[in-house]
């Protein structure tokens, strides 16, 4: 992978890349919420030479640091649309995880008709109607809860909280440390009002690209499950549901996600497709 920047007015973002596979198809991964480039190392290993690979820190989250936190998801989705324009992507598939997922719809919001796919990865809908207006009150007061949170509790409660083996909280924990408790809380914070602020702007966020859905069957971050099953049930999207896996399903059980990222790719390449 060969580490690239795009500098925004507020920092820069640090992203990778791996263009070296013959099919012009680009897989674009977005992270969660305080992880960063690392939660996909399992699909970089499985899809490289097959696709090309792009994924980034986020604004705010590993090398994309410092940064100040006062940006939204659309301007997330502005920043990753000039990151495609500075690579000269044209076809690719935006796969995001959890708070990636987000950062997906913003994009398909703000540029329709560009992508070729998108993968949720125990992510959400940003529609407003699959979200309570308690959730949402909910979102604007987590700064307090993971300021007042003991580090050390907190640690072990975001890593057993995310994923269920081994692997995945091992890495979890790993990406947790490479934040001050103090920088930690504060990210997990404005990426809670930075979500209820996109929710409450009642955008229509269609989806107007083939979708998958992807949800660990042990995911307990919040209603991430329930959420799922309305956005499937309402939107018409394929769900999957990953066996052995939590939050972060991708790192759980990557074998079983890959395969069928695989096929969903295959689906997307077939003539008249992409």
């Amino acid at each position: 992978m060969q580490g690239k920047i795009y500098s925004t007015p507020k920092g820069d973002i640090h992203y990778w890349t791996d263009f070296t596979a013959p099919e012009a198809m680009t897989l674009v991964l977005l992270p969660g919420l305080t992880a960063d480039h690392r939660l996909f190392d399992l699909q970089v290993k499985a899809f490289a030479g097959r696709y090309r690979i792009l994924v980034w820190d986020a604004p705010g989250h590993g090398a994309s640091r410092p940064f100040p936190l006062d940006f939204s998801l659309r301007d997330q989705a502005v920043w990753l649309h000039g990151i495609l324009e500075q690579e000269e992507v044209r076809a690719f598939c935006l796969v995001g995880q959890s708070m990636g997922g987000y950062v997906a719809q913003c994009f398909l919001q703000e540029y329709p008709g560009e992508a070729a796919g998108f993968i949720a990865i125990d992510s959400a809908p940003l529609k407003r109607r699959y979200t309570t207006r308690w959730e949402i009150a909910l979102l604007r007061y987590c700064g307090l809860v993971y300021r007042l949170y003991p580090w050390r509790a907190l640690r072990v409660a975001g890593a057993d909280g995310c994923a269920e083996t081994p692997y995945g909280r091992t890495l979890m924990r790993r990406m947790m440390d490479s934040y001050t408790p103090a920088e930690y809380a504060a990210l997990a914070a404005h990426g809670c009002r930075m979500l209820a602020d996109a929710l409450e702007a009642n955008l229509p966020y269609r989806i107007d690209c083939p979708a998958l859905l992807f949800c660990g069957v042990h995911d307990r971050a919040a209603a991430t499950k329930r959420y799922n099953r309305a956005w499937s049930a309402g939107e018409g999207l394929s769900l999957v549901w990953v066996p052995a896996a939590g939050h972060n399903a991708n790192t759980d059980n990557p074998v079983y996600i890959d395969q069928r990222i695989g096929f969903f790719l295959d689906k997307l390449l077939e003539p008249g497709q992409a």
